[in-house]
């Protein structure tokens, strides 16, 4: 299949990429704004149909949580218009599409792990916009396959682990939010995932995808300075109110996997044994 990966120098992106070497019968199109501005609707257009485009696999997004207050506009075309764009597009061609969306979509007042049919109830601009997409994505594309994450970290970019690590080599303390849970995800399990769906064929519908197991952002943190091996940094617990940011964040942000792990077959690592494995080519 031709396949067109948007938003490829991210960090869902560059595992995408790593894993296509793996995939040699397909042949994919990776793109960023430089090679596809997914915001000018004639553009994509013409790409999907030049390159005879059968699916497209879209990273894409604006997602500066706090900076999406204050800047609506670029939010809203990035993460609700641009893939309503791709989504028709591909739908001409009768071909498919896996989208990426958040745990944002839910206002984290729950306090069991969502399922899919949950109500969306987002409470920031990011989360407020992603749901946008989702609808527009559903609404054009009829294989169309939305794959909510959460905490997703990865070796590329700029994420929370690569953070934690660099300051906590740099400080003696560290102030960070206990109440505050959620799921990490590895970039590059969530691109496995991807590749499992493309390859054993995609199933429409809306699905959660995380790492197994439950945490705050403060334990998070503590595993990985543990897993680091830094061990002149301390850590203390943070109240939401302690650190006041733009966005709301979800106060439970857990996602049930079930859904897609029934689809698919497809056993999920956990958070710990996946932090372990990217910690160990970071450092």
């Amino acid at each position: 299949m031709n396949i067109l990966v948007t938003g490829c120098n991210g960090q869902l992106g560059n595992e995408i990429q790593l894993l296509e070497k793996e995939n040699p019968q397909h042949c994919f199109f990776n793109t960023d704004v430089e090679e596809l501005d997914i915001t000018d609707q004639l553009a994509v257009e013409q790409f999907v149909a030049q390159n005879k485009i059968e699916g497209i696999i879209n990273c894409a997004a604006y997602t500066a949580v706090d900076k999406a207050e204050s800047n609506k506009e670029l939010c809203t075309s990035l993460n609700t218009v641009a893939p309503a764009y791709l989504a028709a597009a591909i739908d001409k061609r009768n071909g498919w599409m896996i989208h990426i969306s958040t745990d944002y979509v839910f206002d984290g007042t729950k306090h069991t792990p969502y399922v899919e049919d949950d109500t969306p109830c987002p409470n920031s601009v990011y989360g407020s916009t992603k749901l946008a997409g989702e609808l527009g994505v559903r609404k054009f594309c009829k294989k169309a396959m939305i794959i909510r994450t959460a905490w997703l970290y990865s070796t590329f970019g700029n994420n929370f682990v690569k953070t934690m690590i660099r300051l906590g080599k740099e400080k003696e303390q560290l102030g960070v939010i206990f109440d505050q849970i959620g799921t990490p995800t590895y970039a590059r399990d969530l691109a496995v995932v991807i590749m499992t769906a493309i390859n054993k064929g995609i199933k429409p519908d809306v699905y959660h995808f995380s790492n197994e197991g439950v945490i705050s952002w403060y334990d998070f943190t503590k595993a990985i300075h543990r897993i680091a091996g830094i061990d002149t940094c301390h850590v203390k617990p943070l109240h939401t109110t302690e650190y006041p940011t733009p966005a709301s964040r979800p106060a439970y942000s857990v996602l049930d996997k079930t859904k897609l792990k029934n689809a698919y077959g497809i056993e999920i690592p956990y958070w710990e044994e996946s932090l372990a494995e990217c910690i160990k080519k970071l450092v």
